[in-house]
C-alpha cells in the first residue's frame, strides 16, 4: 500500500465519524479503520458546545486509529449548516503569453478573478467549482489547458459559508490534537461516495438527510449545479415521535430506526411494546401509528428539497433521479416516499468505490459523508475539472480567519478606489 493515508472527519449534530483510507499503486481504495463518538455539541450542524465537539472528535478519531493501526495528524473535515450558501458568478481574464497559450496559472487566476464579488464581511468562499470555460467566446470548453486564446472566462459555482462556523470547526479540530488538511462541504463529500459518474452526467440530484440538516446537491453534465443546506432533518423526525408517543428521545430514535415506516401503507399490522415511563405499565402501539408520525415530517423534508430542486432550474434535466444517503435515508420506505413527492426515480445511496478492509462496515448510507472525504482527499481533482481552493483559512492557525476578512476588505475597498 502506498504511504498516502487520508482521514475524513464528519463532525455531524448526531455523530462525529472518523475514517481512515489509503489507496495502492493501481488506485484502489481501502478502509483501515473506522470511528464513531455521539455528538451533543452540534445544533442543525454548526458547533454550539466546543468541549463536548472536542471530546467526540477525540473518541471517533482515536477509535479510527486503534482499528487502522496509524497515527492520525491531520483529517479533511466536513462543513454543513443552513448557513452555507450557493452563487453564480463569471470572470474574465486576457491571456499573457507570448503564445497565447492557455496554462494552469491562467486558469487559476480566472478562477481568482471569479471571487472578487461583494459578500458580508461576516461569510467566506469555501468553494470554486468551474461550470464551464469561454475561450474566445466558444463556449463549452470542459478544459481549457494548452488550448490558444486571447480571452479566457468561465462561469463558476460559488460556495459561502459563516466565518465563525468554519473557524469553530477549525478550533474543535485543533483543540483535538490534530490540524485540518481542508474543508469540504458535506453534500459534495457524500456525492464522491454515493453517486455513479453516469448519473452525474445525465442530471442527478442527492438529498443527503442526516440528524440536523439535510443537504441538496444537484448535478449535470459531471458538474455540481446548485448546493443548499435546510436545517429540517432526522432530529426532528424523532422529536415528533417522541412528542407524540410521549416517550424518551432515546425510546424514540430506537422506535425510528428500528420499526419505522416512511408511508403508512406499507407498516405492517404489528405492535411495540414500549416500557414505562417512571415506573408506569408499558404501553403498546401499532406500527401504522408510528408511520403516521413519521410519514408527515419526512414529507416536509422532501418537500423542501423539492422546492430547492426546482429552484437550481435543473428540475427538469434530472433523469437520474434523486439518490438519497445519510442516516435519515435509512427508514423502510423512504425511496417510494421520495419518488412519489418529487416525481422522479429515486434509490437509497450506498457508499461505493472501496475495494478492501472494512468495506461492509462503512457501506452504510450514515458513512456516505466520511467515506466521501476520504475518496476527496486521494482524489481531489473530483472536485472539477480544474480543483480550485481559496486560502480561506490557514490549517495552521486558526485563528486567521478574522485576519482574512480584514484583508478580503481592505483589497475590495483598494479595487473601489482604483476604479474611480
Amino acid at each position: 500500500m502506498s504511504d498516502k493515508i487520508v482521514v475524513g472527519l464528519d463532525i455531524g449534530t448526531t455523530k462525529v465519524c472518523a475514517v481512515v483510507a489509503t489507496s495502492d499503486e493501481l488506485d484502489r481504495v481501502q478502509v483501515l479503520g473506522v470511528g464513531v463518538a455521539e455528538s451533543e455539541g452540534l445544533n442543525r450542524g454548526v458547533v454550539v458546545n466546543i468541549d463536548k465537539t472536542v471530546a467526540a472528535v477525540r473518541e471517533a478519531i482515536e477509535e479510527a486509529e486503534r482499528m487502522a493501526g496509524v497515527t492520525v495528524r491531520n483529517v479533511i473535515v466536513g462543513i454543513a449548516g443552513d448557513h452555507v450558501q450557493s452563487f453564480q458568478s463569471r470572470g474574465v481574464i486576457t491571456i499573457s503569453g507570448r503564445d497565447g497559450e492557455i496554462t494552469e496559472g491562467d486558469v487559476q487566476r480566472l478562477l481568482e478573478d471569479t471571487t472578487h464579488v461583494a459578500m458580508p464581511a461576516d461569510r467566506e468562499i469555501l468553494h470554486v467549482i468551474p461550470q464551464e470555460f469561454i475561450v474566445d467566446g466558444q463556449d463549452g470548453v470542459a478544459d481549457p489547458v494548452g488550448m490558444s486564446g486571447v480571452r479566457l472566462e468561465a462561469n463558476v459555482h460559488i460556495i459561502t459559508g459563516l466565518v465563525s462556523a468554519a473557524k469553530n470547526i477549525y478550533r474543535c479540530v485543533e483543540k483535538a490534537g490534530y490540524e485540518v488538511a481542508d474543508i469540504v462541504l458535506e453534500p459534495l463529500g457524500s456525492s464522491f461516495a454515493v453517486l455513479h459518474q453516469d448519473e452525474k452526467e445525465v442530471g442527478v440530484a442527492l438529498i443527503d438527510i442526516g440528524g440536523g440538516t439535510t443537504d441538496i446537491a444537484v448535478f449535470e453534465d459531471n458538474t455540481i449545479r446548485h448546493t443548499a443546506v435546510v436545517a429540517v432533518a432526522g432530529n426532528k423526525v424523532t422529536d415528533d415521535i417522541r412528542k407524540g408517543l410521549g416517550v424518551m428521545r432515546d425510546q424514540a430514535e430506537a422506535l425510528k430506526c428500528e420499526f419505522g415506516t416512511a408511508i403508512v401503507e406499507m407498516a405492517p399490522e404489528e405492535e411495540i411494546a414500549i416500557p414505562g415511563v417512571g415506573g408506569r405499565n408499558e404501553k403498546r402501539v401499532g406500527r401504522s401509528t408510528l408511520a403516521q408520525i413519521i410519514q408527515p415530517r419526512l414529507e416536509e423534508i422532501l418537500e423542501i428539497a423539492a422546492i430547492e430542486i426546482k429552484r437550481s432550474g435543473f428540475s427538469r434535466h434530472l433523469s437520474a433521479g434523486a439518490v438519497l444517503t445519510g442516516g435519515g435515508s435509512m427508514t423502510t420506505g423512504t425511496a417510494e416516499l421520495a419518488a412519489e413527492i418529487l416525481g422522479i426515480d429515486a434509490r437509497i445511496g450506498r457508499p461505493m468505490g472501496l475495494t478492501a478492509g472494512l468495506v461492509q462496515e462503512v457501506s452504510d448510507p450514515k458513512y456516505a459523508t466520511g467515506v466521501g472525504l476520504v475518496l476527496y482527499g486521494l482524489r481531489p481533482e473530483m472536485i472539477g475539472n480544474t480543483p480550485f481552493r481559496t486560502n480561506h483559512l490557514d490549517a495552521t492557525d486558526p485563528s486567521a480567519g478574522g485576519d482574512n476578512v480584514v484583508r478580503k476588505i481592505k483589497n475590495a475597498m483598494m479595487g473601489w478606489f482604483n476604479e474611480l
